[in-house]
Parts: C-alpha cells; sequence; structure tokens
C-alpha cells in the first residue's frame, strides 16, 4: 500500500522550505529544469517511456483524441520546456501587497499574496501537465503532489524523475514535487483525504473524473477542465467568419477541453449552417443535428455540398456531450434568450462564444451566459493560460470560488494579513 502520509508530510516539510526562496532562486531552477527537459538522454528517456503509454493505449483501444493527448514527441517536450522558461519572465505574485488598510487605532493592515501550501493535482492523460503543473507551483513557492492515470504512468515517471534530479542539483528539496506512482482507484480515494497535508486539490481531465474528485474529496476542490464548450451563430453573424473559427475551434485539437463540441444556430442563419459543415467535412467531423438543420444538411447535400454519411439525428444527450473527437452536435434556435437557455443548461460553464455583428445581442449573450470565458467572433481555443498571458496554465476552472478559467499564477497564491502595532489593545 502506497505510504500517503509519509508523502503528505515530505510535500508539506518542502512546501515551507520553498517560502524562503527568491524569485531570483525560483527562476534559476526553473531554467534549469527547463533544459534538462531538453537534454538528449533525457528526450530519449521521456519518449521510450510515453511510447510504452502509446503501446498500451493502443491495445485498451483508446480514442485518437486522448491519444493525442498522451504523445510526446521532441517539439511537444520542447514546448514543455518552453512553457517553463515562459514562467521565469512572469512576475512573481508571491510577497505582493493585494490592499494596505490604515485603522483609526493606528493598526495597519497589508493584505499580502501567499502560497497556498501543499497543491494535490488528479488528472488523466496528458502527461504535459507534469511539467506544467509543477512550475506554476514552484513559482509560486507552492508544493505539489501528482496523482496521474494508469495511462500515462510511464512518461510521468520519466518526466518527474528528470524535475527531481535538476531540482537536486539545484539544492533545493526534491519532495517539492512528488508523483504518487500507484494507479488504483483506492490509493486516489485516500488522496482526496489528506485534509492534514493537502491544501486543495485540483482535478484536470474528464467529467466523470472530475464527479468523482468532487464527490469523495475531504480536501478542498477547484473543479477544471470538463469542456462542453458551445459555439452559437446568431443571424446577423457574418458566414466570413463563422466558417474560420468553428473550424478551428473544432478541429485544431480534437481532444483539449476548449474545443468547441456543440454549434448552436439561430433558425434564420439555418442556411449559414451549410458551409461550416462542408468545412468541417474536410476533417471528417460527424454532425449530430436537430431536425430542421438535418433538414437544411439533407437539401444542401442534393446539390452536392454535404456528405450526408456524416450527419445523424441528434439525440437529446448530444447536447451536453463533450466528445474530444471529430463530432459536434448541431441544435436550431429562436433568437439570443433561447441560445442562452440552451447553453446555460447543457454547458460545462467552461467556454462559449458568439457569432455576430449586432452589438446588442452579443453584450447579450456576454452578460447573460454562465461560462468563465465568453467569447464574441472568437474562437474557445484562446481559453488557455498561455494566449491569456499567464504562461502555462494548471487547468481551467469551471469553479466559482477562488479561481475562474485559466489558473495561471495569482491563482495559486492565497493571502493573509500582517497587521502592524505600536502596542493597541482592545
Amino acid at each position: 500500500m502506497t505510504d500517503l502520509i509519509t508523502i503528505g508530510k515530505n510535500a508539506k516539510l518542502a512546501s515551507a522550505k520553498l517560502i524562503g526562496l527568491s524569485s531570483e532562486d525560483k527562476n534559476r531552477v526553473l531554467l534549469k529544469a527547463a533544459d534538462a527537459l531538453e537534454d538528449a538522454v533525457n528526450v530519449s528517456e521521456i519518449l521510450s517511456a510515453n511510447q510504452k503509454d502509446l503501446e498500451n493505449a493502443e491495445k485498451n483501444g483508446m480514442s485518437e483524441g486522448l491519444k493525442d493527448r498522451l504523445r510526446l514527441t521532441e517539439a511537444r517536450l520542447h514546448d514543455m520546456a518552453s512553457a517553463v522558461r515562459d514562467i521565469t519572465g512572469l512576475p512573481d505574485p508571491v510577497g505582493a501587497t493585494l490592499e494596505t488598510i490604515e485603522r483609526p487605532n493606528g493598526l495597519r493592515l497589508v493584505k499580502t499574496a501567499v502560497p497556498i501550501g501543499v497543491v494535490g493535482i488528479i488528472y488523466e492523460a496528458r502527461p504535459n501537465v507534469t511539467s506544467d503543473a509543477w512550475s506554476l507551483c514552484f513559482k509560486t513557492s507552492n508544493a505539489v503532489i501528482l496523482k496521474g492515470g494508469s495511462d500515462a504512468i510511464n512518461s510521468n515517471k520519466a518526466i518527474v524523475a528528470v524535475i527531481r534530479r535538476a531540482l537536486e542539483a539545484s539544492g533545493v528539496d526534491p519532495d517539492s514535487l512528488i508523483l504518487i506512482e500507484a494507479t488504483d482507484h483506492e490509493t486516489t480515494n485516500r488522496f482526496m483525504q489528506l485534509n492534514d497535508y493537502v491544501d486543495v486539490i485540483i482535478p484536470r481531465g474528464s467529467k466523470r473524473l472530475i464527479k468523482a474528485v468532487v464527490d469523495n474529496a475531504s480536501v478542498p476542490v477547484i473543479e477544471t477542465g470538463a469542456g462542453n464548450c458551445h459555439i452559437y451563430i446568431e443571424k446577423s453573424g457574418e458566414v466570413e467568419k463563422a466558417v474560420p473559427i468553428v473550424y478551428n475551434a473544432k478541429t485544431q485539437r480534437i481532444g483539449v477541453c476548449n474545443a468547441c463540441e456543440s454549434l448552436v444556430v439561430d433558425r434564420e442563419a439555418l442556411p449559414k449552417l451549410v458551409p461550416v459543415v462542408e468545412k468541417l467535412q474536410e476533417k471528417s467531423v460527424t454532425v449530430y443535428a436537430d431536425e430542421e438543420a438535418y433538414e437544411t444538411l439533407e437539401e444542401a447535400s442534393k446539390d452536392g455540398k454535404i456528405r450526408m454519411e456524416l450527419v445523424e439525428k441528434a439525440s437529446e444527450e448530444d447536447f451536453s456531450t463533450e466528445y474530444l473527437d471529430y463530432k459536434i452536435s448541431v441544435k436550431t434556435v429562436s433568437g439570443v434568450s433561447e441560445a442562452i437557455y440552451h447553453i446555460n443548461n447543457n454547458s460545462t460553464h467552461h467556454s462559449e462564444a458568439i457569432i455576430s455583428e449586432d452589438p446588442a445581442a452579443a453584450g447579450k449573450f456576454l452578460n447573460e451566459i454562465d461560462s468563465a470565458c465568453v467569447y464574441w467572433n472568437a474562437s474557445t481555443r484562446f481559453t488557455d493560460g498561455g494566449c491569456f498571458g499567464f504562461g502555462a496554465e494548471i487547468g481551467i476552472s469551471t469553479s466559482k470560488l477562488h479561481a475562474r478559467g485559466p489558473m495561471g499564477l495569482r491563482e495559486l497564491t492565497t493571502y493573509k494579513y500582517r497587521i502592524y502595532g505600536n502596542g493597541q489593545v482592545r
């Protein structure tokens, strides 16, 4: 049985040591770790481990979207290292003064950003999360305990080993990064109960994983990840914008949480659906359409514009499904109010977009959609820590407390009040 108590104690001790590191110290270690991720010997070690995971994924029938998230290449390792380096250029929020309050009795209250302490990350087949999570936590002086899934265990072990060696070589306690190597559900459930050692748990992965963490954790949880993201083509929306935006949001990477899974179309804009679907069919995207959208596409197929073998009739379940595949649902609505109602009732409150030239309709959409990120005439794929200027992100929070949207450095701090007095008593 995995000794989680010892892991928790070691991480807690390491987190106390991290508080004493300056921003310069932390940046130096981050650069050393980034270099290590690109060292030829380490690259070979990581890619060899990743190949084992990919072979197991193939045997287990993993979908193409999830295999894409699992796969590492030299280019992706370079991107991971670059993301670590980028963090060194970002301001360190730890120690920043958030607010100063002068009281009538002479007390001075200074609200100051501080590390959370020990952050637990539970995630699935995304080995890039390993370096992203560590680098963000390290920059904010947090220790991190990682609990990846069995699908990426070999990749995660190799990446963690490289980073821990870099930490040790830099004179930093390597237990500021710990990977729980056991992959069974019992260990995961016990990890979620480590209230004495873990300050917060952040799950990254499927809707099923996130629900399991929320339902079973006694440690506070920040929900992230699941993304049934919508794009609404409002009646004034321009086809010239709708086609590339939907195509990008759906097909650039199918296995990510900010990919578009659901298309909502104004009844008056149904003719605009045809060129959108025509473009999607270049990537053989299957469309699950409601009755009106199906009829529109069926009529267009008579002119050879639409391949009906890639169009199916939607069920109610399709409108709330995160496919992570070359699939998309289409719902027809009458106006922006109905679109907002449909999206708010079927989304995971991650990212939604409106294609519109009507400022009033767009404003209503931006104001009333209950999601972390809401776009006007732009792809949902921009919901990303790098795109927001935060550096690598630890996740996209769909929670409303503490953090919402891409979680960068600032979101990995809490605060305390430093109170300065001169003998005051109450």
